[in-house]
Formats: C-alpha cells, structure tokens, sequence
C-alpha cells in the first residue's frame, strides 16, 4: 500500500486519487500544488490561476483520468490571504470511479478565475452561484450574472464581512 509523506498507509481510494493527481503534476509540474491526502476529499490548488482551464481539459479528457463529473463548485473566501477561491469536487463516473477536489484561488479585489463552464456543463450555475453570493469574477463565462439574488442586491452575502443592507426596495430585510 502507498504511503503519505508521514509514513501513513493510504486507502485504496485515496491510493487512486493519488495516481490521479500524479498524472496531472507530471503534466503540470509547478502550476500546481503537492496533493493532500485528505481523507474525506483529497485535493490540490492550482498555483497558476491563468491554468485553470488547461487543467481542467486535460483532467476530463486524459485517458488515465477522465474526470467528467463535476458534483460541486463552491466559492470560498480568505479574507486573511486577501482571497477568493473555489473548490471543485471533480469525480471519474462510470471509468475509474476516483475523486479529487481542486482548489483555485484570486485577488479578492478585482481578481478573476477562467471559467470552467466549457469543460463541465454543470460549472455554468455553480459559477454564477459563487460570484453571486462571494463577488468573484469568473473570466469568459457565457453568462456572469447574478442567480440567487436580484441584480440589484448590494453586496455578497457570504463573504465573512458582509453588512446585511437594512432595507430592499423599501422593504425591511429581516436579519
């Protein structure tokens, strides 16, 4: 059984996600983070946001990976790094079955991440619901509006410092 750096044993799931990850840091070198054996949901950050979308491609189109499922994205922030981020859960469904979680970050000021809306169908709304709720930039999204919230809401309401507005059109938001 393969071992963690710190000499655990690692689960024969995690021992996929691992050959996984190995494939695309062989292709990607340092553009991307060490992977993190995670056992609930490994994972590693893409380092080279400007990346993003060529990583995505070759994770769904690879043949030793074929990552065609994305089952989430969700916005993250970090206000103390001056950071937005997302965190795509991305599985192999019906070919390898093997799972991992990618990790992108931006300003949070005026920083964007490429759009993976053109690899998963399913970025499309997760993307729309992260810039919705954290205000992140999804560069070359086909259509960045808002999708929980009408387009006239101040703010976004999970970021840590967010100020509930006291009213919406004249009308009390409860808080």
């Amino acid at each position: 059984m393969a071992e963690t750096e710190e000499g655990k044993e690692l689960s024969p799931s995690l021992q996929q996600s691992a050959s996984a990850y190995a494939v695309i840091r062989e292709q990607f070198a340092d553009a991307v983070s060490d992977f993190d054996a995670n056992e609930t949901m490994p994972f590693f950050e893409v380092i080279e946001t400007e990346k993003w979308p060529d990583i995505a491609l070759f994770m769904r189109d690879h043949p030793r990976l074929k990552f065609n499922y994305m089952a989430c994205l969700s916005g993250v922030d970090y206000p103390a790094e001056g950071k937005l981020g997302i965190v795509c859960n991305l599985e192999s469904l019906g070919a390898f079955g093997h799972r991992i979680a990618v990790k992108v970050k931006c300003p949070r000021d005026g920083g964007s991440i490429p759009t993976a809306a053109y690899v998963w169908h399913t970025a499309n709304w997760h993307e729309r619901e992260a810039y919705d709720m954290f205000g992140m930039q999804f560069a070359g999204h086909p259509d960045p509006r808002r999708i929980l919230c009408p387009e006239d809401w101040e703010g976004f309401p999970l970021r840590k410092d967010y100020k509930v507005q006291e009213s919406y059109h004249g009308i009390k938001v409860p808080y």
